[in-house]
């Protein structure tokens, strides 16, 4: 049978989500319990790639278990296999044909920035002290949705097949010293969030202009888009379904 898990984790200590040589990796760590606490090989498909550094507040992954799977049973037993970091809410049966990552209809990301300094919060949003004008910013992430092409915010040299994303909401919203940026889209390209928020980051502080954000977009060129902000302020939030009823976690 077919298993989504739904989990959350602190990106901090691990080297993004997906298995590598010579790294610790949420996927390497959670399939290591699995195999563990079930005595099988168990190896999962998440519905995406983070980061190293980068939060999920919720991901999707799904596996393969020949055997029922008592989710009451099992799942305080696997949350006591896996570090502090990581907390598995719920494993769903699904069909076999269900797939993590493909079956995924839309996904939202979450950029956190505080404006004043914070001694306990530093890992999980980016200091930024410089004046942002979050109305120019908002002006500017409304033209995202008029584009579907964003190779301009991909990271160069990557395999993809298309550069073609859309995206349904992007906006900043503030409260008192806390900046969030929401975007939601069917998919991400590599990068692709950190990027917007940095070239968004530049037109709140003047550096450019609202309007330059059309040319960048059609250039297709890396280079001309801005930097790419601190990956410790970036949560993966939701992942929508259409077989799967959305529980968020946070």
């Amino acid at each position: 049978m077919r298993y989504f898990i739904q989990l959350a984790y602190n990106g901090s200590n691990f080297h993004g989500w997906q298995s590598q040589p010579n790294a610790v990796t949420v996927q390497e760590t959670l399939e290591k319990a699995l195999s563990l606490l079930l005595k099988t090989p168990i190896a999962i498909v998440g519905a995406g790639r983070t980061d190293s550094g980068v939060h999920a507040k919720q991901m999707f992954a799904h596996f393969d278990y020949e055997e029922t799977f008592e989710v009451a049973f099992w799942l305080p037993k696997l949350n006591s296999f896996l570090p502090k970091s990581i907390v598995i809410y719920d494993i769903l049966p699904v069909a076999d044909t269900a797939h993590a990552r493909f079956d995924a209809t839309s996904r939202t990301y979450e950029y956190h920035i505080h404006t004043f300094k914070d001694a306990f919060i530093n890992e999980l949003s980016w200091y930024y002290a410089q004046p942002l004008d979050i109305d120019k910013m908002n002006l500017a992430a409304a033209i995202l949705l008029h584009y579907t092409d964003f190779e301009c915010f991909s990271k160069t040299n990557t395999d993809v097949f298309t550069f073609n994303c859309k995206i349904t909401q992007a906006h900043w919203k503030q409260t008192n010293t806390s900046l969030q940026f929401t975007i939601t889209a069917d998919r991400f390209l590599r990068n692709m969030v950190r990027a917007i928020v940095g070239t968004l980051v530049n037109i709140g502080q003047g550096k450019m202009e609202v309007d330059e954000l059309h040319p960048i977009i059609q250039s297709k060129n890396r280079s001309k888009a801005g930097f790419s902000v601190p990956a410790h302020g970036l949560y993966l939030t939701q992942i929508d379904y259409p077989y799967i009823p959305n529980k968020s976690n946070l």
